[in-house]
């Protein structure tokens, strides 16, 4: 999984989400920094409000929050949600002796990024295209 602080880089970058089943997000700046939550029916869902899309939790008795507005969610994306959002940019993704090294077209140039797990270099990556568009 991608640290809080890339997927927030990510989210001021531009990456669009539109939540779905099994999305993982953060709620920051509200005691619960620590807590990953996932996006499911029968928990928590994503409903359409006039103002855009809520995150509604259902059943949740342990603390009172009843639905909150998608843009005060910080989306935890998945690899594969990751590589597919760099689509045809992405040329490779290699295992190095001190972690992973993705590979971009950003335009005419190649970028390689570095980092100790495939998902943040895939994010890392990510966040060059979502730069250079």
């Amino acid at each position: 999984m991608i640290s809080i602080a890339t997927a927030r880089r990510l989210r001021d970058a531009g990456l669009a989400w539109l939540p779905q089943d099994g999305d993982r997000f953060v709620l920051p700046d509200r005691g619960m920094d620590d807590e990953v939550f996932t996006i499911s029916e029968m928990v928590v869902e994503v409903r359409a409000a006039p103002a855009g899309h809520l995150i509604a939790f259902n059943g949740t008795t342990e603390w009172a929050l009843d639905a909150i507005e998608q843009a005060e969610a910080i989306w935890l994306p998945r690899e594969s949600q990751l590589r597919e959002a760099l689509g045809e940019s992405l040329l490779s993704l290699v295992r190095a002796d001190d972690g992973w090294r993705c590979t971009v077209r950003v335009g005419r140039q190649l970028v390689e990024v570095a980092a100790p797990g495939a998902s943040e270099a895939y994010a890392d990556a990510l966040l060059q295209v979502l730069a250079g568009r």
